[in-house]
């Protein structure tokens, strides 16, 4: 099964994002975050899920490292990160992530399609929306 659960990394591409990230040289971390977050955000045509997938890992990474945010807890989360290691997260990232997340929360992802088909879409979609609400929170 692709998805088990709501959660940010309760997925097959979410789960495979993070052991990217983990596995990428520790200096490229940020960048392979940044290329995930720029693809949702810039895509014109329709969102694949993947991609939407990804960006809520992403996403959700930031918000864990931003100042207050809450400490990764999903064993499918970047180990380095469960770990108690950390990345410095760049003043634009957050932003970027907000992006991102409103990409895969428009009417045009295949995300969005592939949730409305589940009994409880409010679930997986509060997920995304609450992500996005602790980075507009974190990065003030």
């Amino acid at each position: 099964m692709g998805t088990w659960d709501i959660g940010p990394f309760d997925n097959d591409g979410a789960a495979d994002w993070c052991g990217n990230l983990h596995d990428a040289d520790p200096a490229e971390r940020v960048g392979v975050i940044r290329q995930t977050l720029r693809q949702a955000a810039e895509e014109n045509g329709f969102l694949d899920s993947r991609e939407g997938e990804r960006a809520v890992a992403a996403a959700a990474v930031i918000v864990s490292q931003l100042p207050g945010g809450v400490a990764l807890a999903s064993s499918y989360a970047p180990d380095f990160l469960t770990d108690g290691n950390r990345l410095e997260v760049p003043v634009d990232l957050p932003a970027l992530a907000v992006r991102a997340l409103d990409r895969v929360l428009a009417a045009d992802s295949e995300w969005v399609e592939l949730w409305e088909e589940t009994n409880d879409p409010d679930a997986a979609f509060a997920v995304v929306r609450n992500l996005r609400a602790e980075l507009h929170r974190l990065a003030a």
